[in-house]
């Protein structure tokens, strides 16, 4: 049997391929061992440049701090994201959405929309965005279980009803903060390469693989910043 072929459901009731069913996919226990420990150990070291960006975000824009949104997760389960806010308030989101669509379709490298520059984010947001610091808050979507340091990156539903049956496959693991794709060259491939390492992260993940990803995103975000 192919394993392209849909017989099974996932976590929103979309039809996926019988492999990828909810009731035979779980999360590794040693993934959320090595996610509770990590956060134990980088939080008290963290801590401070949280506060030091709240600080920031709060002096140079009126708003929230925080930035929530609806993304899809493991198996398909939606959950609210959490992010430091870097846009103005009111920015019309429907603008990064289509964005994102004309990529998946036309399989274009995954640029962010404000890589030549957008009138939307807030002083110093583009450098928050860039250092991948404007993530930080998730650390609380790992504390809930919902995501993990290493993953998939969450897509919003948009993107996730764009995505074909067979490449449902990237939501059988949670999403997380960093992963294969984004120290595998992140937006100079195309989507298609995106959906391919997220496959392959899927089908080789060990703790290993984790530590070995966690190692690398650090280097990958001082030579992203070093570019803009």
């Amino acid at each position: 049997m192919s394993n392209r072929q849909v017989v099974g459901r996932d976590g929103a009731g979309q039809l996926v391929p019988a492999a990828f069913a909810p009731d035979l996919v779980t999360v590794p226990l040693w993934k959320r061992a090595l996610d509770i420990s990590c956060l134990l150990l980088v939080t008290p070291l963290l801590l401070p440049l949280v506060l030091f960006m709240a600080l920031i975000i709060k002096a140079t824009s009126k708003g929230p701090l925080l930035f929530r949104q609806e993304r899809i997760g493991f198996l398909g389960k939606k959950f609210t994201l959490l992010k430091f806010r870097t846009m103005k308030p009111g920015s019309d989101t429907g603008v990064h959405e289509a964005h994102v669509a004309s990529i998946m379709d036309g399989n274009r490298p995954m640029t962010k929309l404000d890589a030549r520059g957008d009138m939307r984010v807030i002083p110093f947001g583009r450098v928050l965005r860039s250092a991948g610091l404007d993530e930080l808050p998730q650390l609380i979507n790992v504390l809930r279980g919902e995501m993990s340091l290493v993953g998939p990156r969450p897509c919003l539903a948009c993107e996730y009803d764009r995505h074909l049956p067979w490449q449902k496959e990237r939501f059988r693991t949670l999403p997380g903060l960093t992963g294969l794709w984004q120290v595998s060259g992140k937006n100079r491939t195309t989507f298609n390469e995106m959906i391919d390492l997220d496959m392959q992260y899927v089908r080789t993940q060990s703790p290993w693989l984790d530590l070995k990803i966690l190692l690398k995103t650090v280097p990958v975000l001082i030579d992203e910043v070093k570019s803009k």
